[in-house]
């Protein structure tokens, strides 16, 4: 890499983080953000080029990795139907669908490389659709059932890739063998995952560091994703299976391990999700030059585009329905989905990065590979821009909304807070036993424990009421926050100025900087 790419890049990569803080500002999606800035951009600057292995060697194993570790098992697992209908199903059926419109649209195309196309768009990814769930209240299992839908369909989407591609330059498609190279690929993926999350779970119960844990957390998801693609099985399963265990661990891990592993895989995201989307817009320009050699009209591929991308739509809405409703034939105790969230999750497939890079993969002088590579583009884009501007509209008019979830989760909380409550002062109440006949000192330390679990059940119930007292009063938690969080500024202030005065070392200032940190941070709960 010269300077001139290496400028251009880091250009990229600030342009990128400087649309997304404008998005997180203006509460804004910050995925179609950066892909239209893209598109605008593009003809304006120099190409950026989309490695298909940067994308799926460094991008793609710590995002999985990182959704992975923040999604719960135990709500996958209520889910697992679901998601294994999508995951698998639905991209099985969306890369036959339109492998087939592809191949009647354009008879030369060969029939591999159309189910090629197929299995390239195939795979939704749920970053936007979950990004916007969130911020408008989507029900939690709506929500799970995307994330577990996009940790797993890669998985699917890449082997039926890779063994379309093979097809279509060898010539020749061996259905038994793809089969049981899908199969392979799933089954040694989940056992290499297994493997390590077990090895490194023991690693973690040694090392009680939480620099050493968290340096290591970065490693995993390269380590598991290399190890299952130098054996030809699949990574995407490998990092989804190391992410979910040693997230169900978390817990046993400290609690420095804990807070830093929060910032640093929210930086990661943040940083990673920006480029991506990014990436995808900028690319206009050379999927353009490449379909404007092909000897095809503008009409001509605007129609084709056009075609792919209502399919690609349709196709998730015809299976989702029938699917949905038909296996609640056979477990007939399970209520039936609401139309209106089913409609939100059929609406909910935008394409991503991924796509892209598996199209970009395709070899050079593969027979017709730019206009594969021009109907991916625009299906991702097409995908993105309608489906992604238009999912929270659709959110706010069919109504669908988490606030019963949220108040459940409140009450849920709050008489949690109130058994641990109980709990801790059991507990205290026989250590100062033990301490024996408290001095006077002892006495205020004892009250002040007290004191504190009592405030943090307080709060717990004041949320119920939406955080205010009765008549829209500050109630008592919330007035506590207030007031510390100006005393801890005044505090802060008068540690600098002492620093200032040479009256206090940096070292010493940082530390207890960091103190009156994490203090503000128990006060943002």
């Amino acid at each position: 890499m010269n300077t001139t790419m290496g400028l251009q890049l880091l250009l990229m990569a600030a342009g990128a983080v400087a649309v997304s803080a404008v998005a997180r500002r203006k509460g804004w999606p910050a995925p179609l953000l950066l892909v239209a800035a893209g598109l605008l951009v593009s003809p304006l600057v120099p190409g950026v080029p989309l490695d298909p292995n940067l994308v799926l060697y460094v991008f793609l194993p710590p995002l999985l990795y990182s959704a992975a570790l923040d999604s719960s098992y135990l709500r996958l697992r209520d889910v697992k139907r679901a998601v294994a209908l999508l995951s698998v199903g639905l991209v099985l059926f969306t890369t036959a669908v339109i492998g087939l419109v592809v191949h009647l649209l354009l008879p030369e195309l060969s029939l591999a490389a159309a189910f090629a196309l197929g299995a390239i768009i195939a795979p939704p990814d749920a970053v936007a659709a979950v990004a916007v769930g969130r911020r408008l209240g989507l029900p939690r299992r709506a929500l799970t059932i995307l994330i577990g839908e996009s940790l797993f369909n890669d998985a699917t989407a890449l082997t039926l890739y890779r063994v379309a591609i093979g097809a279509a330059v060898g010539g020749t498609v061996d259905l038994l063998q793809g089969v049981g190279e899908f199969l392979y690929s799933a089954a040694v993926g989940v056992a290499i995952g297994l493997a390590l999350a077990f090895l490194f779970a023991w690693v973690f119960r040694h090392t009680r560091d939480s620099l050493v844990e968290n340096t290591l957390m970065l490693l995993i998801p390269f380590a598991a994703y290399l190890a299952a693609e130098s054996v030809h099985a699949s990574g995407v399963i490998a990092v989804v299976i190391v992410g979910l265990y040693l997230g169900n661990q978390m817990h046993q891990r400290g609690f420095g391990t804990r807070l830093v592993s929060d910032a640093v895989w929210k930086v990661t995201d943040f940083f990673l999700e920006a480029i991506v989307f990014a990436l995808i817009g900028l690319q206009l320009v050379t999927v353009i030059k490449g379909i404007g050699g092909g000897g095809y009209g503008a009409w001509e591929v605007a129609l084709y585009a056009g075609v792919v991308f209502l399919v690609t739509v349709l196709a998730r809405f015809v299976w989702m329905f029938p699917v949905t409703y038909l296996t609640r034939l056979f477990r007939r105790n399970e209520p039936a989905p609401a139309a209106s969230h089913v409609v939100i999750i059929s609406w909910a497939g935008m394409r991503g990065v991924v796509s892209l890079a598996a199209a970009f993969a395709i070899p050079v002088g593969t027979p017709d590979r730019d206009i594969l590579l021009f109907l991916t583009f625009t299906t991702v884009i097409g995908t993105l821009l309608v489906q992604g501007t238009t999912f929270p509209m659709l959110i706010r008019r069919l109504r669908v909304s988490s606030e019963q979830e949220q108040y459940e989760d409140r009450l849920a909380e709050a008489s949690a807070q109130q058994a641990a409550l109980t709990a801790g002062l059991e507990v205290l109440d026989r250590l100062a036993e033990a301490e024996g006949e408290p001095d006077e000192i002892q006495k205020q330390v004892i009250d002040q424990l007290k004191e504190k679990s009592w405030r943090r059940s307080l709060t717990a119930w004041e949320r119920l009421g939406g955080g205010t007292a009765q008549g829209g009063a500050e109630t008592p938690s919330s007035l506590y926050r207030r007031l510390r969080r100006e005393m801890l500024q005044t505090e802060r202030e008068t540690f600098v100025k002492l620093r200032d005065e040479r009256r206090l070392d940096d070292e010493v200032l940082r530390e207890v900087m960091a103190e009156l940190d994490f203090e503000e941070a128990i006060l943002e709960r």
